[in-house]
């Protein structure tokens, strides 16, 4: 398992970073999601042979959220 810390923009509150932290583990690859909008990031631990930085900036963007670069 592979660790990434991703800076998430537009999280203004704890729903947020709910809602992000329950689209992130709902992926098959992704063992756990540590959240906060006080940071703005968000700590994956996932599987990088089955997804890719680009689909976790999907999945933040479907959220309404921006993912920084």
């Amino acid at each position: 398992m592979d660790t990434i810390t991703l800076k998430i923009s537009g999280m203004t509150c704890g729903g947020c970073s709910s809602s992000v932290k329950k689209l992130l583990e709902a992926e098959n690859a992704v063992q756990s999601a540590d959240v906060s909008h006080d940071k703005g990031e968000a700590e994956v631990t996932y599987d990088a042979s089955k997804i890719s930085i680009d689909r976790f900036e999907e999945i933040i963007e479907n959220a309404g959220f921006e993912l920084e670069s």
